[in-house]
C-alpha cells in the first residue's frame, strides 16, 4: 500500500492550500491517519491526526487555521490550511497507522509560504 499526497504548492502568507491523501493499491484497516511535516533543518512533527471516530488532534501552532478531514475506511484524508504563515513552509507527509500499529508514509508534498 502506498499513500499518495498532493496539493502542495507555493503561496503568499495569508493564503490557503488543501492537501489530499489517497491510497494506491489495497486499503488498510487503520486506527488513525494524519499529516506530519518537516521543515529544512528540523525534525518531522505531527500537524494533525484523525482517528476512526473522527476525533482530531492538532499541533498547537496550527489550531484554528488547519482542519483535517477524511474517510478512514477509504484511507483518504485532507488538510485544509488557511491563513498560512512563513513557518508553515515544509514538506508535508501523509501518514497512516493500521490496526496492528504499523505505520505507512506518503512521499511528501511541498508547501512553500512566502512573504
Amino acid at each position: 500500500v502506498q499513500l499518495q499526497a498532493c496539493g502542495g504548492g507555493a503561496v503568499r502568507a495569508g493564503g490557503s492550500l488543501r492537501l489530499s491523501c489517497a491510497p494506491s493499491g489495497s486499503r488498510l484497516s487503520v486506527n488513525r491517519m494524519g499529516w506530519y511535516r518537516q521543515a529544512p533543518g528540523k525534525q518531522r512533527e505531527m500537524v494533525a491526526l484523525i482517528n476512526r471516530v473522527g476525533s482530531a488532534d492538532y499541533l498547537d501552532s496550527v489550531k484554528g487555521r488547519f482542519t483535517i478531514s477524511g474517510d478512514l475506511h477509504a484511507n483518504t484524508i485532507a488538510l485544509e490550511m488557511i491563513n498560512l504563515k512563513l513557518e508553515d513552509t515544509a514538506v508535508y507527509y501523509c501518514n497512516a497507522e493500521d490496526i496492528w500499529r504499523r505505520e505507512y508514509w506518503g512521499q511528501g508534498t511541498e508547501v512553500t509560504v512566502s512573504s
